[in-house]
């Protein structure tokens, strides 16, 4: 399974459960980015692109609100760009 951000891992623990029902011969967990200061759940992740702190992060496909998506970068999104 590929996901973009694992953050709490609450959303992505469920999904784990779900394909485990289902008996998978193998499962493996690739995450582009990771903020482990912010799990809740144990997430055992396989591939990591890069753990991150714990800071609101966009670009490169991630977003806030519809915006910022298209950023070539990922960059952290202050308190004033969330207000905007």
């Amino acid at each position: 399974m590929i996901e973009d951000i694992i953050d709490t891992g609450n959303t992505f623990n469920k999904v784990i459960a779900l394909i485990k029902h289902r008996n998978p011969r193998s499962l493996k967990i690739c995450t582009f980015l990771s903020k482990p200061s912010r799990r809740i759940k144990d997430v055992p992740i396989d591939f990591c692109g890069m753990e991150i702190p714990d800071e609101f992060v966009c670009g490169y496909g991630l977003d806030f609100s519809q915006r910022y998506r298209n950023l070539p970068y990922i960059g952290v999104l202050g308190p004033d760009a969330m207000t905007k």
